[in-house]
């Protein structure tokens, strides 16, 4: 398959090359990971996953005023000016960034068995590439890429630019998967991109709306994506409500819209915690230790306990995740607990009879309560009758998805930027995806950058500030390219 280029007219190679990218994940190995695998899956009794979440913001602020600054990684800006606040930790963030590449050869040369789950949203990955940081990403690619090292790691699918799903426009949203899988496969490679067969939400926000739901669902599978990531407050039981029974174990994760139609995706549940406390002490390993195989479909297998946190903010993952990693790598390797990767288990799990097709179903959270009171195929126009009804009934019912915390919504108390955004969005359609304009032209990368920046969670998550405004000024960027370009 031939590679595609890194950076096309100075933009991060975002798109153009869709049937390629569609073509590289369809034919990729099936199955990508057992062939390689050295874990004994026979005598496995329990098994341990981390994934380690890595991200950036771009933001305009390569200058002194906000209107003409270049747009630059935050930790650019951050490595620029360690006297203000917390900047300090720059260099670490850095070395975080990178250090996977050190420790997994360092393991797997010493005979050990070391496994790790990476996400890293695109605007990370561009901001690393733009502020010379060409060793992180080499260091990245050698265990991406190299049959010696490549065993031990996963990485996770993601937005390009740290969208929530449940507010981000679910056209913008599948932009912003495509946009990750080119970007990834230009830095890593396009059999590196057929590997990737999980997916990791940013923030860990699931859309609980039906219409939403599906649409997320059935992007990621349109993407090639065969598991996703999800918290299990933010999912439930189709029968009962409640939450999910045996969290260590693969879940099917189905999602229906008021039209009658559903998709459906392996969900990995990742159990609630203080997220990255419980990766960087690796806690997910020694709750393994306590468990015995479960029956699923018939059989006795191992069950999974999955974690993913941040991988390098705070101080527990700056400075106590490296030796205790190191630690429960070395541990674990050829135990019955051994790390696995999400993956290389749902390939053993396949190998002895299990199908998918066997695995307890979920939904998102609540909407056993609308599918209770709905037909199937009731339309649009009920289903949001309903949901105004629910709503009214109860105060904690609602439609705006989950994520790590419960206590943050990702669309009250953001109208000053949602607006703005839903109005780029709908120029972008119309400008953009309406008039065929081609997506290997530079104004639709350009304008697509632009509107793909502008979605990144942290404008929203301060709610306020001058985070606010750097979202705001990216929009305002957007919106003049789509009406000044095209």
């Amino acid at each position: 398959m031939s590679e595609l280029p890194e950076y096309i007219d100075g933009l991060p190679n975002i798109c153009g090359s869709e049937a390629l990218i569609e073509e590289s994940v369809r034919r990729g190995p099936a199955p990508a990971y057992l062939s390689e695998s050295r874990t004994d899956f026979g005598r496995t009794r329990s098994a341990a996953a981390i994934a380690l979440h890595m991200h950036q913001p771009l933001i305009p602020a390569g200058g002194p005023e906000l209107a003409t600054a270049a747009i630059i990684g935050n930790l650019q800006y951050m490595m620029e000016h360690q006297g203000m606040g917390d900047n300090h930790n720059a260099p670490v963030f850095l070395w975080c960034y990178k250090r996977m590449g050190e420790f997994i050869p360092q393991l797997v040369h010493a005979g050990k068995e070391p496994r790790v789950m990476l996400e890293y949203s695109g605007t990370l990955l561009h901001g690393l590439y733009q502020m010379g940081a060409r060793d992180v990403l080499e260091s990245l690619k050698r265990i991406t890429v190299d049959p010696l090292y490549r065993h031990a790691v996963e990485w996770l699918g993601a937005p390009w630019g740290h969208a929530v799903a449940p507010s981000t426009p679910v056209q913008d949203y599948r932009l912003h998967v495509r946009a990750w899988q080119h970007h990834f496969a230009a830095l890593f490679g396009l059999e590196a991109l057929a590997r990737v067969r999980g997916f990791s939400p940013s923030e860990m926000a699931l859309p609980n709306h039906p219409e939403v739901a599906y649409e997320f669902v059935k992007t990621l599978r349109d993407c090639g994506f065969s598991w996703v990531l999800v918290q299990e407050h933010t999912v439930e039981l189709p029968a009962t409500g409640a939450g999910p029974e045996r969290k260590h174990l693969p879940h099917r994760l189905v999602c229906r819209n008021s039209r009658g139609q559903s998709a459906s995706i392996i969900a990995i549940v990742k159990t609630q915690g203080s997220d990255t406390k419980l990766v960087a002490q690796m806690q997910p390993y020694y709750e393994a230790k306590g468990l015995e195989r479960w029956q699923l479909a018939g059989r006795a297998v191992p069950p999974l306990v999955t974690q993913i946190a941040d991988g390098e903010n705070g101080g527990v993952m700056m400075n106590e995740f490296p030796p205790k990693y190191l630690e429960v790598a070395r541990e674990s390797s050829g135990s019955e607990t051994p790390l696995m990767n999400v993956s290389e288990y749902l390939e053993h799990l396949f190998s002895i009879g299990v199908r998918e097709e066997d695995l307890p179903v979920l939904q998102p959270l609540y909407q056993k309560r609308i599918w209770d009171r709905l037909d199937p195929d009731a339309g649009p126009q009920r289903l949001e009758a309903l949901i105004k009804d629910l709503e009214r009934e109860d105060h904690r019912f609602h439609m705006e998805g989950g994520s790590w915390t419960n206590n943050i919504s990702w669309v009250r108390g953001y109208e000053s930027l949602l607006g703005p955004m839903e109005k780029v969005s709908s120029l972008f359609y119309e400008k953009v995806i309406r008039a065929g304009i081609s997506s290997g032209e530079h104004r639709y990368r350009n304008a697509l950058f632009h509107l793909l920046a502008s979605q990144t969670s942290c404008y929203r998550y301060w709610g306020q500030g001058l985070w606010t405004d750097y979202g705001r000024e990216i929009l305002r960027r957007c919106e003049q390219i789509l009406l000044h370009d095209f």
